[in-house]
């Protein structure tokens, strides 16, 4: 039995991995913004879940939720930083407030909330920080400005803090998923190839973090080929980015809760 704490566990992968580590027997403090999808969870699965909302990107909850952990549990696990949003930028109508927020969301709440876990961990048996990325960071997408900077720059901090963990025996795995079916990806108004449901990317995610890979990148096949089309000159690049540009429609803004 492992006490986890889960981000972004309302809706979408957060709430279906939810459902895979309750199954397992796991111990699980659920936190966002949205209350009611917890609660639910801990109603199904009482006794092995410990509600624990809030905003992420305010330190003072973040830093709340962590001493509710640590009064109810006293150490965690595993963390698995899931919490985080999307929004596409329109290059003709620059807005740096639009990084801000996908910022926020995407790298400085996940700071906060390792900030709030380590300690945890480091109290926990076999600790584990797990943080979900994006397929994103392996190629620069038109219109991903924003998104895939914050998720290239989540990678950069997980990879840099697995070398400085190491000697403390915590280990660090990247979740790099490519599409997911989610009520979030099905607003989007641009094809999205290889799309996984959601139950079919938490089994996945669930199976194989016990073997605490530095990486969980899926699907397979969309994840090779985007790691190919990253390592093409930086002019073909630039085409390859003009032929998707124009096929691709605005599309709205996406949040995990």
């Amino acid at each position: 039995m492992r006490r986890i704490w889960l981000t972004g566990a309302s809706s979408g992968i957060g709430a279906a991995l939810a459902e895979q580590l309750l199954h397992a027997g796991d111990h699980l403090a659920l936190s966002a913004r949205t209350v009611a999808p917890l609660e639910a969870l801990a109603t199904r699965f009482p006794g092995q879940v410990l509600v624990a909302p809030g905003d992420l990107r305010d330190p003072l909850q973040v830093q709340a939720i962590g001493e509710r952990i640590a009064a109810t549990w006293g150490a965690l696990d595993t963390a698995i930083l899931n919490a985080g949003t999307c929004e596409y930028m329109d290059a003709q109508h620059f807005e740096a407030a639009l990084i801000d927020r996908v910022v926020s969301a995407n790298l400085l709440s996940t700071g906060h909330c390792i900030e709030t876990a380590l300690p945890l961990l480091r109290s926990g048996q076999r600790p584990h920080l797990v943080g979900i990325g994006s397929s994103v960071s392996y190629l620069p997408l038109p219109r991903a400005e924003a998104y895939g900077a914050s998720k290239a720059a989540l990678r950069y901090l997980l990879e840099a803090l697995r070398l400085d963990l190491a000697a403390e025996g915590i280990d660090v795995t990247l979740v790099s998923p490519g599409f997911v079916d989610t009520p979030l990806t099905q607003q989007n108004d641009f094809p999205m190839p290889m799309r996984w449901p959601v139950d079919k990317a938490a089994r996945h995610i669930a199976g194989r973090l016990e073997k605490r890979p530095y990486e969980i990148a899926f699907p397979g096949p969309f994840i090779a080929v985007l790691r190919l089309l990253g390592c093409l000159p930086t002019g073909l690049q630039v085409a390859l980015g003009k032929r998707l540009s124009r096929s691709q429609a605005s599309a709205p803004h996406q949040e995990n809760p």
